[in-house]
């Protein structure tokens, strides 16, 4: 467990980690296996959680689960992919021409008010344009501009709620961007939300035409979404200055929308609580954290609210959050107080020390379950 969690840390400080975090994951894997220890009842019982989350990791090293899920790529996508589509009226010659550059975004944004023209008051889509703070497109890690159109649901007709956003190329860069990714929720059951993703790519010809299809389709693999997504929709917060003056508003309602969701699930596809529990949680054992509630991210990440912080978990998002003023709501800490914060929590989260093990290690040897059992 120690090597595992080690090799976690290790990728996630550095990307370029991750090469050896897969060997580990695999190595670990085939001694399991080879010393039949998954079906020994001693150990099956003592490390449940461990043989689950094991599993879990293995499977998103498989080619044919790229996207963190326990079903293959292929099944999430023929079994979602009336969720997924992107709108029709987003996919017109007109529209697509507008929204592939930088320089004509104007255009593709007067499309969009022609099309509410049309739209009833409670149908009304919502766009702005932004630049993210956190992380470039799938298929060009140094663009950062989006367009984000917020296309509203019905959940009479079982049409969900869908997030699209088209990644937008640079000036004078019109054709180095193509992804378009789509995050569709509908309500579940006992106020939860079930999301769904799926990404595509814009192919632009010769001729002058575009097209669009699904990454996976066009043989260009895919991202774990578990990584960024368990708590399903991400607010925005985008670069400063980077949303025009009128479009500040609709940033605000966009994510007043987010908060009207509730709890993210995954349907049959993922269960987030197999990845155990989130950063900034209580490590077993200790009277209190000696945090105050500002600073907890358990106090909201959680899998019946924002969901969970845990790994597989993309560190670009935390410490942006982090660093960048967002998170905890309502700290006002300066900048080497957040970065002494960001570097607690992480440190407690993938400490090793076998007399008091960080967060993922505990939930690993069974200590949450000890500790609730014994009701400390």
């Amino acid at each position: 467990m120690t090597a595992l969690v080690r090799a976690a840390r290790a990728a996630f400080d550095d990307e370029r980690a991750d090469a050896r975090y897969g060997l580990v994951v695999t190595g670990i894997d085939r001694g399991l296996r080879r010393c039949k220890l998954e079906s020994n009842p001693d150990f099956a019982r003592r490390y449940p959680e461990f043989i689950q989350y094991l599993k879990l990791l293995t499977l998103a090293l498989d080619e044919k689960h790229e996207l963190g899920f326990e079903v293959t790529d292929e099944t999430y996508f023929a079994e979602t992919s009336t969720f997924t589509a992107i709108p029709e009226f987003l996919l017109t010659a007109t529209f697509l021409k507008a929204v592939r550059a930088f320089e004509t975004l104007p255009q593709a944004k007067a499309l969009l008010r022609e099309m509410n023209a049309a739209r009833a008051p409670n149908d009304q889509l919502l766009f702005f344009s932004y630049d993210s703070r956190h992380l470039g497109t799938p298929d060009n890690p140094d663009s950062f501009r989006r367009l984000l159109i917020v296309v509203p649901g019905n959940t009479a007709l079982h049409k969900p709620e869908k997030w699209v956003q088209f990644g937008i190329a640079d000036p004078g860069r019109p054709a180095s961007v193509r992804n378009v990714s789509v995050v569709a929720v509908m309500p579940g059951a006992n106020e939860t939300t079930q999301v769904y993703f799926k990404d595509y790519y814009r192919t632009y010809r010769k001729d002058g035409s575009i097209t669009v299809k699904g990454r996976w389709e066009l043989g260009e693999g895919d991202d774990n979404c578990v990584s960024c997504h368990k708590s399903g929709v991400l607010p925005i917060f985008p670069v400063k200055g980077s949303v025009s003056t009128e479009e500040l508003a609709v940033v605000e309602a966009v994510n007043d929308r987010f908060q009207s969701y509730g709890p993210a699930r995954f349907e049959k596809y993922l269960d987030t609580a197999k990845f155990g529990p989130t950063f900034g949680s209580t490590r077993p054992g200790s009277p209190t954290t000696g945090r105050s509630s500002a600073a907890s991210c358990a106090s909201c990440h959680h899998a019946n609210n924002m969901g969970p912080l845990n790994w597989p978990m993309e560190s670009t998002i935390i410490s942006s959050f982090i660093l960048g003023g967002k998170m905890p709501q309502g700290a006002t800490l300066g900048r080497a107080a957040r970065m002494l914060l960001y570097q607690r929590l992480v440190n407690d989260y993938f400490a090793v020390d076998n007399k008091r093990p960080g967060i993922l290690k505990s939930w690993l040897l069974g200590k949450n379950r000890a500790q609730n059992s014994t009701g400390r």
